[in-house]
């Protein structure tokens, strides 16, 4: 039974479908793209034509208008879809790019969090350092306070046993001086400087070598002064006070000397007896009675001779002394030099050469000059009376200006 005839497109019912297009038609038209898996998918296809419908015979105008509304519509869909695909590709993409920025936020927070983690050890790491910096360097300071504090000490140290030595070596020249001053004799004052010689040669400090130097010069000009020794002249002195009580006087004579008398009594007798040899033995009695009366007449003769004595006097006074007077002179004579001895201990040269004058003019007025002993006497006093000259102690200036330079520091 065939299907009533359509009058074109008004017979087509108006709830139905649109019809689709027929297969030469689909088949024409461009291919569509395949439609994304998105919601539009879920929509329900276009209800294929019915295969048992005629072919429409071809119309005109009025009747391709559905054909291209449906055209329109697929390619509305076909477009729709194609936005909805879009627009999920593009809110997937968008959804993809903020995972990535919240990945690299967190990446970024975390990188953040360390940076700021290390930089939080890193500030306490450089508080540290510089705790420890200062730290030595209060340290350091300490050090190098303790170590100008150390050269001062040991600077001080050796400028005070400089000093010392230098004080020490002063006061020893000033009490020798005083010593030689008092004494009289350089001796003192030399063994001063040849001991302080000798420890600044083993102290070997190169700052006290123009003390050396200058003890050097000092001891040379104290050897060459030609200084008086007074104790060998004290000495000579007591010797001729020893002497005075036996020193002969003009007023009283001498003892006859026996040692001439027996010396020649012999020669006398020799001759008798070389004559009584050569004699005959009767003429010997003879003959020594001749020697004995010979000797009996020299022996008289000296006692003669010591009865009777002249003697040059040339002051008279010196014979008129009487023997208590005699007693006072030596009295006296030994008070003279007593004085003398004195005044040379004190350093009166002028009052010891006074002294010594008046006991050798007494020596010469009133004692024998012919005696042995008043000639010896005498000779002592000469001595005595050269050498106890006033002559000027050297002081030893080099020396105490070099240390008084060296106490200074220069």
């Amino acid at each position: 039974m065939s299907p009533p005839p359509s009058d074109g497109v008004a017979g087509a019912p108006a709830s139905g479908p649109l019809p689709g297009p027929t297969a030469p038609q689909a088949a024409a038209s461009p291919a569509a793209p395949p439609a994304p898996a998105s919601p539009a998918a879920a929509l329900p296809p276009a209800a294929p034509p019915a295969a048992s419908a005629p072919t429409a015979p071809p119309a005109g105008p009025a009747s391709r208008l559905p054909t291209l509304v449906l055209a329109l519509a697929g390619i509305g869909l076909a477009a729709g879809a194609i936005g909805l695909w879009q627009a999920w590709r593009t809110e997937e993409r968008l959804h993809q790019v903020e995972q990535a920025l919240v990945g690299r936020q967190e990446d970024s927070q975390r990188q953040s969090a360390e940076a700021r983690l290390l930089a939080q050890q890193t500030q306490d790491g450089l508080r540290e350092a510089q705790a420890k910096v200062a730290l030595l360097e209060a340290r350091l300071s300490e050090v190098a306070v303790q170590r100008g504090q150390l050269e001062d000490l040991i600077q001080s140290l050796s400028r005070s046993r400089d000093e010392n030595i230098v004080v020490d070596i002063e006061s020893a020249l000033r009490v020798a001086q005083q010593q030689s001053a008092l004494s009289g004799s350089a001796e003192p004052l030399v063994a001063t400087l040849r001991q302080a010689d000798e420890r600044l040669a083993r102290y070997n400090q190169p700052r006290l070598e123009g003390v050396r130097r200058a003890i050097a010069r000092d001891l040379d000009r104290v050897r060459k002064a030609g200084v008086a020794d007074i104790g060998a002249l004290v000495i000579r002195l007591d010797e001729a006070v020893r002497l005075v009580d036996d020193l002969p006087l003009l007023s009283v004579a001498e003892p006859p000397r026996a040692a001439p008398m027996r010396s020649a009594a012999p020669a006398r007798g020799a001759a008798p007896a070389a004559a009584s040899g050569a004699a005959p033995a009767a003429s010997g009695t003879l003959q020594a009675g001749l020697a004995w009366l010979d000797e009996v007449g020299e022996r008289m003769w000296q006692e003669v001779r010591s009865l009777v004595r002249v003697t040059r006097i040339d002051r008279p006074e010196a014979m008129l002394i009487a023997p208590d007077q005699a007693y006072f002179l030596r009295e006296n004579m030994k008070l003279r030099l007593l004085n003398a001895r004195l005044a040379l201990l004190s350093r009166q040269f002028d009052t010891a050469q006074s002294d010594l004058a008046s006991v050798q003019s007494l020596i010469e007025r009133y004692h024998d000059r012919s005696s042995r002993r008043t000639q010896l006497a005498q000779e002592m006093l000469r001595q005595v009376a050269a050498q106890a000259r006033q002559a000027g102690l050297p002081r030893p200036d080099d020396t105490l200006a070099a240390l008084a330079a060296a106490a200074a520091g220069k």
